[in-house]
């Protein structure tokens, strides 16, 4: 699934001073309610609960699932809208409706499903566009007394597996982290030997647990290093890890990410991956198996080599344009998958201009020429196309570019093609 040097490199925010921050995403998401079901099959500590996607389902839940009471006091009910991004407690919805997690009586909970369910939510990680939620995570109301911040991720520094922890968890964990340092835990985990009791030990440690017992403490964070290797993650965050009245520590909240590269053996979990809630260009891209990053620009961009899309990136911000796209067709595409770029391109409303840059090694000039030829062929282009080639067959490129009939523009280097899109996507 993941093709060139970067893999699938996500450049989606343009910072101050020229400079670009980026965010690799070489990783599926899940679901909470996924990520619950696969840690209780390791024997890690969640909440009781069900997923829905209609209010119908709700009132079967709160009957099959939940009792009508609990000893002599009403259930309550959590009721979590589930969509890829962080913040939902802290979300608004369009419709009005604030907070994509709340607490509330058995008897609520349909009633805030239906307002929930087929509704957008926008979080500050989703952007303004928001997430359609498709489905309603109920879980029960436990009993809480104290909530903690654990994670796994990779460290490149000791390269290997990292243990994260907070003895305080909650929804500002970053600007915890940011204002008291010394109360976060890092705990490395040696890859070949594996968590040891020692390691746990240190992670429990430091989580400082009220009530829990230790030693099933120690055993809970030993099966979530478990999960972490053995489903090929890149990341496991429980925010928070909670601390029951009955002394248990219980994952009540978590986000699991696995490594693309680990798809052909675990089939299973890659099987929960949910298109809705990505880019649907990023989705057709990885059906062609081309390399796509939606971005805010106006000029869309096709290149051949992770190096090469950043640095066309970078001269096209240099010279006052914007990149719609990171778009890596790699080094052997065909001419279809060149063709199918160029859908994929031309599908973004705010393209107002497609720089194609191919510098032609294992990847050919005249393959790359036929498939723009027969790209503006099937596509009905209405923005201008500029074209830099250069490298293996480059004359036999430029000439059936030439021979096409097709109104394409032409560049010499990089700083030409550059310039001459962004004057195109003011036009």
């Amino acid at each position: 699934m993941v093709r060139g040097s970067l893999g699938r490199l996500a450049s989606r925010t343009l910072s101050v001073a020229g400079k670009w921050q980026h965010q690799q995403l070489r990783r599926l998401n899940i679901h909470e309610y996924q990520g619950a079901e696969l840690m209780g099959k390791f024997g890690i500590n969640v909440p009781k609960g069900a997923v829905v996607g209609s209010v119908q389902e709700v009132k079967e839940v709160l009957k099959n699932v939940f009792p009508s009471e609990k000893e002599m006091t009403p259930l309550q009910i959590v009721v979590k809208s589930q969509i890829l991004a962080g913040g939902r407690g802290l979300g608004t919805f369009k419709s009005g409706l604030k907070g994509g997690v709340h607490i509330v009586k058995a008897e609520e909970a349909e009633s805030l499903a239906a307002k929930m369910l087929n509704q957008v939510l926008v979080t500050k990680q989703t952007g303004p566009q928001g997430k359609v939620v498709g489905k309603v995570y109920l879980c029960e109301k436990m009993s809480l007394v104290n909530e903690m911040y654990f994670a796994i991720t990779l460290d490149r520094k000791t390269a290997g597996p990292l243990i994260i922890a907070c003895a305080e968890g909650g929804t500002s964990i970053e600007d915890l982290a940011e204002k008291f340092p010394d109360k976060i835990v890092k705990v490395p985990v040696d890859v070949f030997k594996g968590i040891t009791d020692e390691d746990a030990a240190k992670v429990v440690d430091g989580l400082a647990p009220k009530t829990a017992d230790r030693q099933s403490s120690i055993e809970q964070i030993k099966k979530l290093y478990e999960l972490f290797c053995k489903t090929d993650c890149t990341m496991l965050e429980i925010n928070p890890l909670a601390e029951t009245a009955d002394k248990k520590l219980v994952a009540a909240d978590a986000k699991l990410n696995f490594d693309d590269n680990a798809a052909f053996r675990q089939k299973e979990i890659f099987a929960l991956r949910d298109t809705t809630q990505e880019d649907p260009r990023e989705v057709a891209a990885a059906k062609a198996d081309l390399n796509y990053i939606g971005l805010d620009g106006e000029i869309g961009c096709m290149v051949n080599g992770a190096g090469l899309a950043m640095a066309t990136m970078d001269i096209i911000k240099l010279h006052g344009g914007t990149p719609a796209n990171f778009l890596d067709v790699g080094g052997s595409a065909s001419e279809g998958q060149v063709v199918e770029a160029f859908k994929i391109l031309t599908s973004d409303d705010r393209v107002k201009a497609i720089l194609v840059n191919i510098f032609g090694g294992i990847m050919k000039c005249d393959v790359i020429a036929s498939g723009i030829v027969n790209a503006a062929k099937q596509v009905d282009l209405k923005v201008p196309v500029v074209v830099r080639l250069e490298g293996t067959n480059v004359d036999q490129g430029k000439r059936i570019l030439k021979e096409s009939g097709m109104t394409l523009i032409t560049a010499e280097d990089l700083d030409d093609a550059a310039e001459k899109a962004v004057k195109a996507s003011v036009k």
